[in-house]
């Protein structure tokens, strides 16, 4: 295990390494506009959501490592305190690397890349038609991290008014993840594509506790057959099942290999009867 300080580092390898090492990130597409009303467009990895009530989300446009300038979104977020962020996705991804290109100042990142702006309804920058997901926020705050290059500005925004894509919804007015198609940044040149085989669902302990690792049998915890995830799955089951039942579930297996059964029930979600298959 490599282990070191940032201060041993130059900030380029430091940079390299967090970025290859935190991810995938979500990409804020950030639309804005200096105090002439000159539009830019600009996509920055640095960026979540933090807040549902109020709506926050924050990106920061980190001075540049190579120059130590500040980059244009921030300075005209500086000049009208307003953006929208646009998601990507896989349909405008390459569009969307277009945008990062370091055109001077003034150069419409509209025109260059061929998105399409579509007017605002409560902000004055320009949303990007292209995107499902687009959000009007005001800036809050911006706080800057520091005047070298590298150094990160939180540009920290309210939502006000959110346009989607109806076509991305499911059932239930919520954003169905199969079809929206987000892309995401990794380190050096690398993105990832939340689609498919890439995509899995994985039910969150909301208001329930599962019995967690240090209840189940030693011989369990300490088996050299289960991964880490089997034994997550296995304490996550909220209670102990009962010992008749899982007596009749080991009955119907008498003839086979206890471990590769309970692995392979894992693998059907079928946590209890795995359990029931090793205890």
């Amino acid at each position: 295990m490599l282990s070191i300080t940032p201060e041993e580092l130059t900030v380029p390898k430091l940079h390299q390494l967090l970025l290859g090492s935190i991810g995938p990130r979500p990409i804020c597409f950030a639309s804005t506009v200096d105090a002439n009303g000159n539009r830019n467009l600009a996509p920055f990895s640095f960026f979540n959501v933090f807040s549902a009530n109020p709506p926050i989300l924050v990106f920061s446009p980190a001075r540049s490592g190579r120059t130590g300038e500040s980059k244009h979104t921030h300075d005209n977020v500086k000049e009208v305190p307003e953006v929208v962020i646009n998601v990507v996705t896989y349909d405008m991804v390459h569009q969307m690397s277009l945008a990062s290109s370091p055109y001077a100042k003034g150069v419409d990142e509209f025109v260059k890349t061929g998105f399409t702006p579509i007017a605002s309804d409560l902000v004055k920058p320009a949303r990007v038609k292209e995107s499902p997901v687009q959000l009007e926020c005001k800036v809050n705050e911006v706080v800057e991290l520091g005047p070298n290059g590298g150094a990160g500005n939180l540009v920290i925004c309210q939502v006000l008014k959110l346009h989607i894509d109806e076509t991305k919804l499911n059932e239930h007015g919520q954003i169905d993840q199969t079809k929206i198609d987000l892309v995401a940044r990794m380190g050096g040149d690398w993105y990832c594509r939340a689609h498919g085989s890439a995509l899995f669902e994985l039910v969150k302990p909301l208001t329930n506790c599962g019995i967690g690792v240090d209840a189940l049998p030693e011989h369990i915890r300490l088996s050299e057959f289960l991964s880490g995830n089997d034994l997550g799955k296995l304490g996550n089951i909220e209670e102990v099942p009962d010992a008749s039942w899982m007596k009749e579930i080991k009955s119907q297996f008498e003839d086979k290999d206890a471990i590769q059964i309970a692995k392979q029930l894992l693998s059907e979600g079928k946590s209890k009867e795995a359990l029931a298959m090793l205890w």
